[in-house]
């Protein structure tokens, strides 16, 4: 009897499945705190991220000191080379048995602090609400910081971005906060996590609303802002405020218009360092299916490390150094300190890297891809730059400044987060003359990775799973229209006395779908959608039925100004399927104050029409 109406376009059946999830779930009775209060639990969690980020690097130094050095000590200095192990060619069972601590942990107490962890807490916010186990920061904490120590060639990023998020989630949590602020805190603890570990603070708020926050507006930027500023300042009292590398002086670029190849040369190698990211994103996506395929997980991960600890063994043969274990900083500063400057031998140290993440995060280690990027890209950077330095002797091409540059472009094309590749690789070497030469090179990597590999090291994870992230931020512009914009005012306003056969026998309904508020007496007692089709159907037949005896009471108000984010979180909270919309005269409506009706399918054609511009074309960017 009753018509449903249906969607037309794509767009709009998106629209109203939106509009359905935004309007009919339902969850547990939660509050939200004010903003001044708001904020001063994301004080809190940056406290805690900062505190947790110190006890996380002094886990990782105990257990690379214990088992590389057999020492007893949280002294470790990851830009310094680890000197050559006692147990000489019995290295190699490092990175094995710390491997099978890892798998230990996590099937145990919680197998989602397997990997690299973004993409993890990425699926809490946009699947989950933010709802993160509290356990998780215990065991991501415990099994990256053995697998970092033992060698595992992952960093220390994703696991405290996890950890991070997993405090801020089990804190919002506990308040009972509404979704929305517990997704704040998630994000929030995230972008103090990795700014409290690199001493990025700018970086670390960038990278929170560039890939983890769906709504960016003061009430969510400022409590990240608090968090990662809280979470800086407690890592420099115990880490010191220098940037996480010593780089030399590169000089400023030169802006003549002959030394314009210069920067031909930044953007040539943001296209190496873009298909090198999508190799890496291939390799790794590859490796985690082939490694998927051992059923026994200590054994899958025992192959994996294996290889990883005769990968070190044999760079510490060639080169009296590790070069691929961990998080690979010692490597990164020598490269750009010019301690490293063989095109063929940093050619191979990329491969070496990648091959190790690969292989390491593949087989089932726990950690991030953040650092071992950085790596990447300054190794392909430096071979680069040696490559042109090689060439063009009187080029001025500088080797450290291409590998600055190389890790911004790989970081970018590897993870699509194109500001915070710039603003944290600028962070972590205070180094503002190749801002511009490092902007030019992700642009074009973050282009020619997409070329081969349309998802970035991130969404590939959580492709998957079938779980699909936004790969823009567009504004919702359809919740700020007012109701008046978005109201069908053909609507018709009929007492509940009148027979529904009445109804259907008016001669101006056409056939098409009608809206109706049913009064009673002055007041609205209901709302009903009538497909008057129905009527061909239905000559001679009698219901005896009242309009008000089929209205529906699940309706709300709506004034004519009210913005639509206002007017669709009261149909959510009532669980209303319809509104009617009133003039705002007088405080209580009244029949004579109908003016509309919004219903789910007008509020996904306003989402529609606010997304016209970017989806007028099908082509997959």
């Amino acid at each position: 009897m009753f018509a449903r109406g249906c969607g037309t376009t794509n767009i709009r059946r998106a629209g109203i499945d939106m509009v359905n999830k935004m309007i009919n779930s339902a969850g547990p009775a939660e509050r939200s705190v004010n903003l001044f209060m708001f904020s001063l639990v994301a004080i809190l969690v940056g406290v805690v991220t900062g505190f947790g980020a110190i006890l996380f690097r002094a886990l990782i130094a105990l257990v690379h000191n214990l088992l590389f050095l057999g020492q007893v000590s949280a002294v470790y200095d990851t830009n310094v080379y680890t000197p050559a192990s006692p147990w000489g060619a019995l290295v190699i069972l490092v990175p094995v048995i710390g491997g099978l601590g890892v798998v230990a942990l996590v099937r145990t107490f919680a197998p989602e602090a397997r990997g690299h962890g973004v993409p993890e807490v990425m699926d809490a916010i946009f699947y989950n609400e933010g709802r993160i186990r509290p356990v998780v920061a215990v065991v991501k904490s415990l099994a990256s910081a053995l697998a970092i120590g033992s060698g595992s060639a992952v960093g220390r990023e994703g696991p405290i971005i996890q950890i991070g998020a997993s405090l801020g989630s089990s804190i919002g949590q506990l308040m009972r906060l509404e979704a929305w602020q517990r997704i704040t805190l998630v994000a929030a603890g995230a972008g103090a996590g990795i700014a409290a570990t690199f001493n990025t603070p700018i970086g670390g708020v960038i990278f929170a609303v560039e890939l983890m926050m769906p709504e960016v507006s003061t009430r969510t930027f400022l409590p990240v802002a608090l968090a990662t500023g809280t979470a800086t300042f407690i890592g420099r009292l115990f880490f010191g405020s220098r940037p996480a590398f010593n780089v030399p002086a590169v000089g400023m670029l030169p802006v003549h218009l002959a030394d314009v190849y210069l920067l031909i040369a930044y953007a040539a190698l943001g296209a190496v360092a873009g298909v090198g990211a999508a190799g890496f994103i291939r390799g790794l996506h590859l490796a985690e299916e082939k490694f998927d395929r051992i059923a026994n997980p200590y054994l899958r991960h025992a192959i994996g490390m294996s290889i990883v600890g005769a990968m070190m063994y044999a760079f510490l043969r060639l080169s009296g150094h590790y070069q691929i274990d961990g998080v690979g900083y010692s490597t990164i500063e020598a490269v750009m300190m010019g301690g490293l400057a063989t095109a063929p031998f940093l050619a191979l140290l990329f491969v070496g890297k990648l091959a190790a993440t690969s292989l390491s995060l593949g087989s089932g280690s726990s950690g991030g891809i953040f650092s071992p990027s950085l790596y990447m890209g300054a190794t392909l950077g430096g071979a680069f730059g040696a490559l042109l330095q090689l060439a063009f002797p009187a080029a001025g091409v500088s080797v450290p400044a291409f590998a600055m540059v190389g890790m911004a472009a790989m970081v970018g094309g590897a993870t699509g987060a194109a500001m915070t590749a710039v603003t944290m690789i600028f962070e972590m070497t205070l180094n503002y003359s190749i801002v511009m030469p490092m902007i030019i090179a992700v642009a074009v990597g973050i282009g020619c990775r997409r070329v081969f590999s349309a998802e970035n090291i991130y969404s590939i994870k959580l492709l998957a799973r079938r779980h699909f992230i936004p790969k823009a931020l567009h504004a919702n512009m359809f919740l700020v229209r007012r109701a008046a914009d978005v109201m069908d005012s053909g609507v018709l306003v009929l007492p509940d006395a009148m027979g529904f056969d009445d109804f259907l026998k008016l001669p101006d309904h056409g056939g098409r779908l009608r809206h109706v508020v049913v009064t009673h007496g002055d007041g609205i007692a209901g709302v009903l959608r009538v497909n008057t089709a129905l009527r061909h159907g239905l000559e001679g037949a009698f219901t005896g039925l009242t309009l008000g005896e089929v209205a529906s009471r699940n309706f709300t108000i709506a004034r004519e100004d009210d913005i639509m984010f206002n007017a669709i979180g009261r149909m959510w909270r009532r669980k209303a399927t319809m509104a009617v919309v009133v003039s705002a005269g007088g405080r209580i409506p009244r029949k004579g104050n109908v003016v509309g009706v919004i219903t789910k399918e007008h509020i996904a054609d306003s989402v529609a029409e606010s997304i016209k511009p970017y989806a007028a074309s099908d082509v997959l960017l």
